[in-house]
């Protein structure tokens, strides 16, 4: 058993005890329940050794300290009391290690959350090193979980109720000059000097003798506290709409501790922490997390892929400028951007530059890595340095002559076995590779808008793609920060096509009378981000419009959308926020104001808004038409999986995280369920409604998308 023990214990020849931390044949270290032992065995050795003069905690990994506890130990939970037991475990464990007699110190370097955070918050005193991978945070909320090792009652007793509120119910990560800043940490020196630093802080003592900021101290008293806990409250429900239920029980868990005393808050903390991982939402948290995770192992074929040392992008606008900067800040690769003028490759250049100063100004970059990442990136306005491009990312207008033109100019111009991924929303890649040489080398790349935030990419073989061509294209996605899902080439793709229905409801709804904000409010209150109004303006109402009748000739009827309103808003130069016309006014730069519908859009449109209809009526037809198409895409073979598709969902178009994706949440209702509501939608509001066959056999054969027992498998093996 001593042989797989993930905590070694070494006395300096100063008798100070350096515990490290290396789980076996794992990158990362993360807790786990039957470490507890290995754990209790070296405290005891330290409390008997009455020589010592202090403990170190510090990581035997080169990059990381503790990335948090493993989440598959929750998996396993059947009931609360069970889940609550792990957490009184590890509350004990870290009682145990603050009890200890002498100064105990955690050397931090890497990424130190979750449990692997409260571990160093036991300890007496924190050093970390100044390295951007040393991330200090509680993301439990992010599983819709709370910490449940005592972090809920440490860090605002550490840092005051404020930060560290603002730490748990944000999931928020400090970087070493903000945890310093916090008092989360005593100190930020170089790695190399990384155990000196805590041992010097041993021989120091205790106690830090650092007092909290004024601020925290105000709202330490009642009167501010009680303040404080009401504004924390009010702007949590503002933000989750109730939907997170572990949000509201981090408030109340960490105001217990702080008014009824520790004792009081660490009961609180164990019992939340097992009722929370029982709730539907964090099950569906916690999916995302795993399905995330086994997508980041996939190479999505069978082959290998090839070497990528250098990328080429078509086009310097939004998107080329993006995908760039992507390219190049993640994927650490050299890319070459090609524009008709010089316009669009400054233009592409300085979107970079833009994104690299702020995080300069923010101190998350040093100037001197800011001009490594953009000596990365280059620009012509031919096929110069293209020749040895191993891929080349296309980003031109949705126009099909245009593509079909750049894969010719790419075939002549690069190396022969350079891959083409036309970033299409809508164009079958099929269609693009329609005279290409190489068709087996065309791909798609469908990106979302802004590049740098989205973590969604779809990639896209037609018939003619090949298996080495497919992992390439998948690998570079990775490296550039992005979850990539494999999906059919048909109209629409996957997102669009299941985002496309839900769009058009919504429009519909606002032709029948439902005010503008009345429907954004619907689904922003249903769990959206954004509502599907905004959301078309947000993308741009021209971009968004020119789907629709792709769609709507692939696959029929259901695809229309009421096209006079449409076409009504776009002949008044409407195209949303980018040239501050659409369905909201978007007033002058620099004046804050309450985002306000446009009145104009009603007499434009010749409806009077009346609101007939609850919200919970409106996110039903909404949701209920988008539902039904990822049903019908899993049918046809679109996404490979349900996991593709949940994933698709809510990293995509902001499916509700807490609901898991739209094949979790139809599982949740029950097939069923959905049937019987897609069929009372169609006696209301006509045939677009009408159930899948796929939908029709599930609910029959009560068969659900996600089963338990796959779920478990694959975690399983993970493990192994």
């Amino acid at each position: 058993m001593e042989s797989t023990s993930a905590f070694y214990l070494h006395v300096r020849p100063d008798n100070v005890a350096v515990v490290t931390i290396d789980v076996p044949d794992e990158k990362m270290n993360t807790l786990k329940a039957e470490f507890g032992p290995q754990v209790r065995a070296i405290l005891r050795q330290i409390r008997d050794n009455k020589a010592l003069e202090g403990v170190v905690f510090i990581s035997g990994k080169p990059d990381n300290f503790i990335a948090g506890a493993d989440i598959n130990m929750i998996a396993s939970c059947k009931t609360a009391q069970e889940a609550e037991a792990l957490a009184r475990q590890g509350q004990q464990i870290m009682a145990d290690i603050h009890a200890l007699p002498i100064p105990v110190v955690a050397a931090i370097n890497g990424p130190c959350l979750g449990g692997g955070l409260e571990l160093a918050l036991a300890c007496h005193r924190r050093v970390c090193t100044d390295s951007p991978k040393t991330l200090l945070g509680l993301p439990e909320v992010q599983l819709g979980l709370l910490p449940g090792s005592g972090g809920t009652q440490r860090l605002p007793r550490l840092t005051g109720v404020s930060t560290a509120l603002e730490m748990i119910l944000a999931g928020k990560q400090l970087r070493p000059r903000q945890a310093l800043k916090v008092g989360l940490v005593d100190d930020v020196v170089p790695s190399s000097i990384l155990l000196d630093a805590a041992v010097a802080l041993v021989k120091k003592g205790r106690g830090n003798g650092r007092r909290l900021p004024v601020r925290e101290r105000v709202l330490a008293g009642p009167l501010g506290r009680a303040l404080l806990f009401k504004m924390v409250t009010k702007q949590t429900e503002q933000k989750t709409h109730g939907n997170y239920p572990a949000a509201r029980r981090i408030i109340d868990v960490v105001r217990t501790g702080l008014e009824q005393g520790s004792a009081s808050g660490y009961e609180a903390e164990a019992k939340a922490f097992g009722e929370l991982a029982m709730t539907p939402q964090s099950a569906a948290l916690r999916g995302i997390f795993f399905a995330s995770t086994e997508l980041k192992k996939e190479t999505g074929s069978e082959a290998q892929p090839r070497p990528l040392r250098a990328v080429g992008v078509l086009g310097g606008g939004l998107m080329g400028g993006g995908i760039a900067y992507v390219t190049a800040s993640k994927g650490k690769l050299p890319v070459r951007i090609k524009d008709i003028n010089e316009k669009g490759i400054s233009h592409a250049l300085k979107y970079s530059w833009d994104l690299l100063e702020k995080k300069v100004r923010r101190r998350h970059l040093k100037a001197t890595e800011r001009d490594s990442q953009m000596a990365l990136i280059s620009g012509s306005t031919d096929y110069r340095g293209f020749h040895h491009r191993d891929i080349v990312v296309e980003a031109v207008f949705e126009d099909l002559a245009l593509k079909q033109k750049m894969v010719q100019e790419v075939e002549q111009h690069a190396a022969p076995h350079t891959i083409f991924a036309s970033n299409t929303s809508s164009l079958p890649i099929g269609d693009i590779a329609a005279n290409a040489a190489r068709p087996e080398q065309v791909i798609g790349l469908h990106y979302f808008s802004p590049v740098d935030k989205m973590p969604l990419v779809e990639v896209i073989p037609h018939a003619g793609t090949s298996a080495e061509t497919i992992a390439t294209t998948v690998q570079l996605a990775k490296k550039q920060g992005k979850t990539p899902i494999v999906v059919a080439d048909c109209a629409g793709f996957y997102v669009n096509r299941i985002l496309a229905p839900y769009m058009n409801e919504a429009m519909r709804c606002l032709m029948e009378g439902e005010s503008i904000e009345h429907i954004d409010d619907a689904l922003v209150k249903f769990g959206f981000p954004v509502g599907p109004i905004q959301l078309l303006d947000e993308v741009g109402i021209d971009v968004g419009t020119k789907i629709i009748p792709v769609l709507e000739k692939a696959y029929g009827s259901r695809f229309s959308a009421p096209h006079d309103a449409v076409a009504a808003i776009l002949k008044d130069d409407r195209k949303g926020r980018k040239n501050g016309r659409g369905f909201y006014l978007y007033p002058a730069k620099g004046r804050k104001s309450k985002k306000q519908p446009d009145p104009a859009i009603y007499t434009l449109t010749g409806v009077k808004p009346v609101n007939r209809l609850t919200g919970a009526q409106i996110a039903e037809r909404c949701v209920m038409m988008m539902l039904n198409e990822a049903a019908r895409c899993l049918d046809e073979g679109v996404v490979r999986s349900p996991r593709d598709g949940d994933i698709g969902g809510v990293f995509g178009i902001g499916f509700p995280p807490f609901l898991g994706g739209p094949f979790r949440y139809m599982d949740r209702l029950g097939a069923g369920e959905v049937v019987a509501t897609l069929q009372r939608l169609t006696a209301q509001y006509g045939e677009r409604f009408a159930p899948c066959d796929r939908l029709i056999r599930m609910a029959e054969e009560r068969l659900v998308f996600w089963s338990e027992l796959n779920q478990k498998e694959k975690i399983e093996v993970k493990q192994e």
